[in-house]
């Protein structure tokens, strides 16, 4: 499958998804998210919840952004506004860094 095909099923499916969750923006999409949370943890004391938001968040949009680039590191970094070392640094921690076969 050519780069621009792969990328143009990638874009769809990405729009399908977006359009299926119905919220005005990424604020409110968290705030949905820690509201069930909530309401889930119900008499149960959180700990770490800043870590535990800021990882989940964090990690997840380094893992889409790759998978909308197609992989492209270079790319993904211009996107996410981070010099591409840092990005392989987060890939890392989050172990999201793919191993290219040879």
């Amino acid at each position: 499958m050519s780069t621009s095909k792969a990328l143009k099923v990638q874009l769809e499916k990405n729009s399908k998804h977006i359009r299926a969750h119905r919220h005005g923006s990424m604020r409110e999409c968290v705030e949905h998210a820690l509201e069930e949370y909530f309401h889930d943890l119900g008499d149960q004391a959180a700990r770490d919840l800043y870590h535990l938001v800021v990882s989940e968040v964090e990690s997840t949009l380094l893992e889409v952004t790759l998978q909308y680039t197609l992989q492209n590191q270079s790319k993904a970094s211009e996107m996410l506004g981070l010099n591409r070392g840092t990005l392989r640094k987060k890939l890392k921690q989050y172990n999201l860094l793919q191993l290219k076969p040879v």
